[in-house]
């Protein structure tokens, strides 16, 4: 799954979450993540965290 870093994900409330930088600094910072967090992302189909 590829999400553009400018990506924003309007929610049902109107609340708006910026997925694509969330995403692109969690990818940043991988090595820094636990293995149950790097599970539930793969798990999400994140390809860089299989």
């Amino acid at each position: 799954m590829t999400v553009p870093r400018a990506h924003v994900e309007r929610l049902e409330d109107g609340t708006e979450v910026k997925l694509g930088v969330f995403l692109s600094n969690t990818k940043s910072r991988r090595t820094k993540l636990t293995q149950d967090k790097v599970a539930a992302l793969a798990g999400l189909g994140l390809e860089w965290a299989a």
